[in-house]
């Protein structure tokens, strides 16, 4: 700090040197200082130590040490040097140096900024984002026409995830399914620490999208369709392929969303098409052998609401053994060299 105010003391010996020279023409202190703008001035309270070092300026009036204001000698110095904050570094008022209070730089509000966006916010964007796709997705089956089939939902089901991803993927990672978190977990692309808060979040919003696809649904249309629940499985015989078909139809989602939006040697920009496609193909591919769910949230929601718990566990264990698949195949075969644990060139 000390060669700092010997540049503002020095000032009027090099007045003319710096007048209309370019920066890289400053004194090499003054040069260094202003290439380095994003680290705060350390600014000291008035002290004893101060009124010691502090020595008047050619043709100034000395100051007693007593008033002595090292706040308006450092105004003076940033304009001199043209030392304007930069973007994010705290600014202080005339008031609140004149007093001689300097405020020093706080790291507090950064903190509580970065907590939300990196715990709250991702929360908030994966239960929006479930109960917006999981609304639509409820509605087109309670809504579906007896000529359209599969293809109805399948669309709504494969759009509404890659439109939701596309907009708020950036924030979360655009899960908006369990079994996605747990395999993102696996390889990396999701703190563990956040698992459990995004599938709360997941279920809340399962819970939410059901329940408005019910409000505005005519209910005689509503409880034809079971409130959009999963009735595929009816008998037990029917419990060891619907479990496999879940199994093999949420790897090829979980696959599309970890080697197109977190694996660094495979991830572009089309992730959300391919998401939303792998959905799509999904359905129309098992929806008759089990629902194609892929999605504990999205079996969740319209069960609690219509009061259906048959065979509710195949939507849960499936899609869990899915993700889980998913991750120890990145993990030990197909991931980047970041990624995978064995095999790892130098």
């Amino acid at each position: 700090m000390f060669w700092f105010l010997q540049i503002i003391h020095s000032w009027p010996s090099v007045k003319n040197s710096l007048k209309n020279k370019p920066q890289s023409h400053l004194p090499p202190k003054a040069l260094l200082l202003s290439q380095h703008p994003r680290e705060p001035l350390q600014l000291f309270k008035r002290s004893s130590a101060c009124s010691r070092i502090h020595k008047p300026c050619p043709g100034e009036t000395p100051v007693p040490h007593s008033r002595c204001n090292f706040p308006a000698a450092l105004a003076r110095a940033q304009a001199l040097y043209h030392l304007t904050p930069m973007s994010g570094e705290a600014t202080m008022s005339h008031s609140e140096l004149g007093d001689g209070r300097v405020k020093e730089l706080t790291l507090g509000s950064r903190y509580r900024e970065s907590w939300y966006e990196r715990f709250v916010q991702p929360c908030l964007v994966e239960l929006l984002g479930s109960a917006l796709f999981i609304f639509i997705g409820c509605l087109s089956v309670i809504e579906n026409g007896p000529d359209t089939g599969r293809l109805q939902p399948a669309l709504a089901h494969g759009l509404a995830l890659g439109l939701v991803i596309a907009t708020l993927g950036n924030i979360s990672g655009g899960h908006f399914n369990p079994a996605v978190s747990l395999a993102a977990t696996l390889i990396g692309g999701l703190n563990l620490l956040l698992l459990l808060p995004y599938w709360i979040s997941q279920l809340c919003g399962g819970l939410i999208g059901a329940a408005l696809a019910k409000a505005v649904s005519p209910e005689e249309r509503f409880w034809n369709a079971t409130g959009a629940a999963f009735v595929t499985v009816q008998e037990h015989g029917q419990v060891v392929r619907a479990l496999g078909a879940e199994i093999v139809m949420t790897t090829l989602l979980a696959l599309a969303v970890c080697m197109g939006a977190i694996n660094e040697k495979t991830r572009g920009p089309l992730a959300p098409f391919s998401i939303g496609f792998s959905v799509v193909v999904d359905i129309l591919a098992g929806g008759a052998v089990s629902g194609a769910c892929m999605n504990p949230a999205r079996a969740f929601g319209p069960a609690v609401m219509a009061n259906h718990w048959s065979f509710h566990w195949i939507y849960w264990v499936g899609p869990l053994l899915g993700g889980l698949l998913v991750g120890v195949l990145i993990r030990f075969v197909i991931g980047d060299g970041k990624t995978r644990l064995i095999l790892k060139g130098r």
